[in-house]
């Protein structure tokens, strides 16, 4: 099911977003295990003054539904749901670990390290945040990537 621009209603967007938020929610759930399982969670909720687990927790969830509201707001441009599930990872990596969070925690931007192991082992963890949501989406919308 390919849909116009044109008729493109507001029940398809909510469906987007309703997709978005579900795909979201899954890949952050899955997503943030495995930063619980590494000891990020504390490291997430200092950007906010504090080490709890659960305040890392809920930053984690609200970034993952905000990023999720972008990629199904990139769904507007492409069905290619997969591909841009790709440049999606690539889109929060950079924005999120190699930019925001460092300078929020008094670093600066990481750009430079961008080819460091640690931040490649991040580039590839947000790539499978990204292509789960893509997998969830394109389930929940009813087409094939």
């Amino acid at each position: 099911m390919v849909v116009s621009r044109q008729t493109f209603k507001v029940s398809s967007y909510s469906k987007l977003v309703k997709a978005s938020l579900i795909g979201s929610t899954v890949a952050g759930v899955v997503f943030g295990i495995y930063m619980q399982v590494m000891g990020m969670m504390p490291v997430l909720a200092s950007m906010l003054g504090s080490e709890s687990l659960v305040l890392g927790w809920i930053l984690h969830m609200m970034i993952s539904w905000i990023f999720g509201l972008g990629y199904g707001a990139m769904t507007l441009l492409s069905s290619h749901y997969f591909v841009l599930g790709v440049l999606h990872g690539v889109i929060i990596w950079v924005i999120g670990p190699l930019l925001v969070m460092p300078m929020m925690m008094g670093m600066g931007p990481m750009i430079g390290e961008m080819f460091a192991s640690e931040q490649l082992m991040s580039l590839i963890t947000h790539l499978a945040f990204s292509l789960i949501l893509a997998a969830v989406f394109s389930r929940l919308v009813g087409q094939k990537a």
